[in-house]
């Protein structure tokens, strides 16, 4: 299984449209708009996980598509690094 990072999506986008969309292309596991936690709105970006063979003709597919008023930005989702790591943060004190 791979994750596919979508970008630019439309404000008004639902999990199941997101699904919808990307089973086009073959089998989707699970569909994801990520969603902000004080206002809990969309923040334009999601996640479609599916099958390693399905995921290329996914990306080729669905990169550059209208949706609504907006092309969307679909590629291989990179692994989430913690900005924490490496220790602690310096600050300067004026």
């Amino acid at each position: 299984m791979k994750s596919i990072f979508v970008g630019n999506l439309p404000w008004s986008a639902t999990d199941e449209e997101l699904k919808s969309k990307f089973s086009e292309f073959g089998n989707v596991i699970s569909a994801r708009i990520m969603m902000d936690k004080m206002t809990n709105k969309s923040r334009g970006f999601g996640f479609v996980d599916m099958e390693d063979g399905d995921m290329e003709k996914a990306i080729a597919g669905m990169s550059g598509q209208k949706w609504g008023d907006r092309e969307l930005t679909v590629n291989e989702a990179k692994p989430r690094t913690d900005s924490r790591e490496g220790g602690r943060r310096e600050f300067k004190r004026f």
